[in-house]
């Protein structure tokens, strides 16, 4: 697919907590509003410490065009505070020293914190061979077999990360994800257009 993609270089978006932050951000609506959140947060906080002492609600109407903001507002709080107290500070780069796994049952530790949220946070923010698994790279490796059928999301984060040479695992995600969301979509895909129709048990067939 880099033929027809291009190469993908990683960079870093956000610090390891900012894109935890975000990510949580993320979850039930849209990256654009999700965005829009992040810097109303960041904006009327200037430090992580500062959202930690401030109100539920004062969080929650900060970030409130990110959607379900009185429950992400005292979830964010509940992960800044299990940070500060496990770390003694707001860093968390300290795991890119561990071994993936490690670092993923740590995130995942974390309040709220579940396998795609940990997965972004590794992958995008410390360049580890971490396997984000969204709606559409779920779409795209169930048709392509990749993963089973009945495979939930959950379980598909690990086959996938295996199923990849840890240097390529970042752009595979990024490959998969714009695949899904030109050609291989949720509805009438485009199995005329796609590159992996020859290889594809689905093509065709939707």
């Amino acid at each position: 697919m880099q033929q027809y993609q291009g190469q993908v270089t990683w960079t870093p978006r956000y610090d390891p907590i900012s894109e935890l932050v975000f990510t949580i951000l993320t979850q039930h609506t849209s990256d654009s509003n999700a965005l829009k959140a992040f810097n109303n947060l960041v904006g009327q906080f200037p430090s992580w410490q500062d959202i930690l002492d401030a109100d539920d609600e004062e969080v929650a109407k900060t970030i409130f065009i990110g959607g379900l903001s009185k429950i992400k507002a005292p979830r964010i709080k509940s992960v800044l505070k299990v940070i500060k107290s496990d770390t003694g500070s707001f860093n968390i780069d300290f795991l890119s020293q561990l071994t993936l796994t490690e670092a993923k049952n740590w995130l995942k530790s974390l309040p709220g914190v579940g396998p795609k949220t940990a997965a972004v946070v590794l992958a995008f923010a410390l360049n580890m061979p971490a396997m984000p698994v969204d709606t559409h790279i779920y779409r795209v490796s169930k048709r392509l077999g990749l993963i089973g059928k009945k495979t939930d999301v959950d379980k598909a984060h690990d086959i996938l990360e295996k199923s990849v040479d840890t240097n390529k695992v970042f752009s595979f995600h990024v490959y998969l994800i714009q695949h899904g969301r030109t050609v291989c979509k949720a509805r009438k895909p485009l199995c005329n257009e796609c590159v992996l129709s020859d290889k594809c048990q689905s093509a065709f067939k939707l």
